[in-house]
């Protein structure tokens, strides 16, 4: 699970969002991720990498968490093929899971119905709710993911070798934030405590 530092998270919610409502929502909407993915029964142990000292000391503090400290300025793919080559270390014959740290609305079982499906294919995927992008990434034992995170990395998923995996429209696993509609959107379903706190109180903050 990869999160970036949360002061550089979000930018594209800068013209909505104050930094300082920003940083607490980067910070929220990852707890919350990383609360469904630590209790769904499918997921062994989580390997957290990320640049944000607050947010892993916290993350650090939970049972069968590890997390390890982003290079500066690795990128999202780099980051990531961090977490899957210490995930491979810890257990070499356990499929993996890239899941992204904005997903406030996920559900532990949400997560094991994607996981479930996932032991179908060599190698996987979960699309965004826009269908553009990708909130989760899988491969099964013996099989390496191709992580191509980035703008169109659904399709650019695809053509690496994912197959697009089915979930049921409006789950939590697809809701990821990015913009401010998403915002919305994700205040629609039920979110985790630390962002439903965040989004609260964010109806003063917003600079749009």
């Amino acid at each position: 699970m990869p999160v970036k530092a949360a002061a550089l998270g979000k930018t594209r919610l800068a013209g909505t969002l104050d930094p300082g409502a920003r940083t607490a929502l980067v910070r929220a909407m990852a707890g919350d991720t990383l609360a469904a993915v630590s209790t769904a029964r499918a997921v062994a142990r989580v390997v957290v990498v990320t640049g944000d000292a607050a947010f892993g000391a916290t993350a650090a503090e939970l049972p069968g968490v590890e997390v390890l400290a982003e290079r500066t300025a690795v990128g999202l793919d780099a980051a990531v093929g961090l977490g899957i080559a210490r995930a491979r270390d810890l257990a070499p014959h356990d499929g993996v899971a890239v899941v992204l740290g904005d997903l406030p609305a996920l559900r532990p079982d949400e997560l094991d119905d994607v996981l479930a499906r996932a032991g179908g294919v060599a190698r996987g995927f979960v699309a965004d709710a826009e269908g553009t992008g990708t909130t989760v990434l899988t491969a099964r034992a013996g099989h390496a993911p191709r992580p191509r995170f980035g703008a169109g990395s659904a399709a650019a998923h695809t053509a690496a070798g994912h197959v697009r995996l089915a979930v049921p429209r409006g789950s939590g696993v697809e809701q990821d934030v990015d913009v401010a509609a998403d915002l919305d959107a994700v205040a629609a379903l039920r979110v985790g405590e630390q962002t439903r706190q965040v989004l609260h109180g964010l109806g003063g903050r917003r600079t749009g």
